[in-house]
């Protein structure tokens, strides 16, 4: 049974690391397929924000610099999802599936619905 998911940007969310992100993937120099996924331009996209309210699992984002202890083995995964079951964190979406989403929200939470359905 899974607690809680956390979805790691591979992005600081200071306002300079969120500025950095920002000119790095005009520059084709950054990239995060999380983001792609979960925000547009400038904001959470509607879906996003639907499929997780959806969700029987609380679904929480975070930045590399807003890491605990627990997660912060995880850095070098970023993007990726963990999902933390009776306080063990365990990767559960990898970057890799991250990006064969191309951004794309509806795929995102059917890959990681069947992960859920297979934990």
């Amino acid at each position: 049974m899974i607690d809680k998911l956390i979805g790691i940007y591979n992005a600081k969310g200071s306002v300079v690391g969120e500025v950095q992100y920002f000119f790095g993937k005009l520059l084709g120099q950054t990239h995060c397929a999380l983001c792609d996924i979960t925000h547009g331009s400038f904001k959470e996209k509607a879906d996003f924000s639907s499929c997780k309210d959806a969700l029987n699992v609380p679904f929480e984002n975070l930045h590399l610099d807003e890491l605990d202890s627990q997660l912060e083995s995880y850095r070098d995964s970023a993007p990726c999802v963990v999902a933390i079951s009776k306080s063990v964190p365990k990767l559960l979406v990898t970057n890799s599936e991250l990006e064969a989403c191309h951004g794309d929200v509806n795929l995102f939470f059917g890959i990681l619905q069947s992960k859920i359905d297979e934990t």
